[in-house]
């Protein structure tokens, strides 16, 4: 699959909307494909008490569900469609998910593709 098509896919998961007085979701939109060639898509949960989670782990809650833990590439959209790089926490998490997914392929912003392991150049 190419990163435009997971881009596409990535913003049609966009839903921003309000969930209560605590709590929003969809304003990002997150979709990763596996080494099986399925794809995984989520939104993220902003909560008032910082409880909420990104998109990506949505979509690795999906992938993990279905029984897959190995990524090869992923992307994460803001609510104005534009790329935005994974976040710390979840680079840090996508790679605790699989070893071999320090090699996944990560659209960090618009043309530009980089490997996991040179978001995170030192191991937790």
């Amino acid at each position: 699959m190419s990163f435009e098509e997971l881009c596409a896919l990535a913003k049609a998961a966009l839903n921003p909307r309000k969930l209560s007085e605590y709590a929003d979701a969809g304003s990002v939109g997150a979709a990763l494909e596996t080494d099986s060639g399925k794809v995984y898509t989520g939104v993220c949960i902003d909560t008032t008490g910082g409880m909420g989670f990104c998109a990506e782990h949505a979509a690795a809650g999906a992938m993990i569900t279905a029984g897959e833990n190995r990524v090869v590439r992923m992307v994460a959209v803001g609510r104005d469609g534009l790329v935005l790089p994974p976040c710390g926490r979840c680079r840090e998490f996508i790679r605790q998910l699989h070893p071999d997914n320090l090699d996944c392929e990560v659209m960090v912003k618009e043309g530009v593709i980089m490997p996991l392991r040179d978001l995170l150049p030192y191991p937790f």
